[in-house]
């Protein structure tokens, strides 16, 4: 069984895939990380579709999953798994649920630091906040608006233990890809299909 820390880092970046994909919007001919900051901070709410594969060293063959992710500002977010097993999960403020079968686990998010500073580094990327983002991440955006890919890598030593970086890739304002490369060589990709954003 994956532990804790591991589910929750593939978990968690899921949710940026909500607010890259923003609605379109003019966009200036230079293309930097401010301006991606700045439609990032447009999702009011959003739903999609999504497809991931876990490359984990313990297991011989990928792990491939698919469900519906959901967001509402301020800080909603549910991440339900439909294959190959049933199981959600639902961050509302501080407290997470997770839920498989019959099982069901509620944390506070305070009781687990290198989680919250997760989390709430990645909130930063969702709100639109580059101060609170390169608290834990340095920054790098490449390409332009029509191809761009922006990298994460953790700056706090905590999380350099969890997480090597995170690569995001995109087109204007459509997300394609997320990909996450922890500390021990596991990976996740996951591809994205928006459904809504508002």
């Amino acid at each position: 069984m994956i532990n804790l820390r591991k589910q929750f880092v593939f978990c968690f970046i899921l949710v940026l895939s909500l607010y890259l994909p923003v609605q379109a919007a003019h966009q200036p001919s230079e293309w930097n990380i401010e301006q991606l900051m700045q439609l990032l901070s447009k999702t009011q709410s959003a739903r999609a579709s999504f497809v991931e594969t876990k490359s984990i060293s313990m297991l011989d063959a990928p792990v491939r999953s698919s469900g519906e992710l959901f967001y509402k500002a301020p800080d909603h977010f549910e991440k339900r798994t439909l294959n190959p097993k049933p199981e959600s999960m639902v961050l509302e403020g501080n407290t997470l649920v997770l839920e498989r079968g019959k099982k069901k686990r509620s944390l506070q998010l305070q009781n687990y630091p290198e989680i919250a500073a997760f989390i709430e580094s990645i909130r930063g990327t969702l709100a639109g906040d580059r101060k609170a983002l390169e608290r834990t991440y340095q920054l790098d955006l490449q390409g332009s608006v029509q191809q761009w890919e922006l990298l994460l890598k953790p700056i706090d030593s905590k999380m350099q233990k969890m997480v090597e970086h995170i690569r995001i890739s995109g087109a204007e304002n459509e997300l394609h890809t997320i990909e996450i490369t922890q500390a021990d060589g596991d990976s996740s990709l996951m591809t994205i299909e928006q459904i809504e954003a508002q």
